[in-house]
């Protein structure tokens, strides 16, 4: 195995586990002062649901999931889910088609609402690389339901 692969790799499952050792608390009560930069994971109850890694304040970009902005992936993802509409590049199946579409945009906002009320637990990780992979592990040692990393 390539040996700076192996050191990346060799601290993972040390921070998963810090990862999961940590009380969860509700995605909108994050407090302000959380790490710049790591992993979190978004769950409900026992189940893990998303797992997600930013360069940023980790509570912010927990935040942008359930904010006012018309780009929450994790709510596109689960409106998406709950209206049958797959993500396209066409105008039909466009963004901006789907929030005209009055079932479409309730079921967003659903999902941000629901989202809000998730629990949250996150762990400090500054080196890019480590991150990613990191995400990767967190997601498949907890089998976090919507990660899937197919491209798009």
């Amino acid at each position: 195995m390539n040996r700076r692969f192996q050191q990346l790799v060799g601290d993972l499952d040390r921070k998963c586990q810090a990862l999961l050792a940590m009380r969860p608390v509700p995605a909108v009560n994050v407090p302000r002062d959380t790490p710049t930069s790591g992993v979190y994971l978004f769950s409900e109850g026992s189940t893990s649901l998303y797992a997600g890694r930013t360069k940023r304040m980790v509570g912010a970009r927990i935040r942008d999931h359930f904010s006012t902005a018309l780009d929450c992936p994790f709510a596109w993802l689960l409106a998406r889910e709950a209206t049958g509409r797959k993500a396209t590049y066409r105008r039909e199946g466009s963004r901006t088609a789907l929030l005209a579409d009055p079932s479409f945009r309730a079921a967003y906002e659903r999902a941000k609402d629901r989202i809000r009320n998730m629990d949250v637990r996150y762990v400090h990780e500054s080196d890019p690389v480590r991150q990613a992979l990191l995400e990767i592990y967190v997601a498949l040692a907890t089998e976090a339901r919507y990660n899937d990393f197919d491209t798009h």
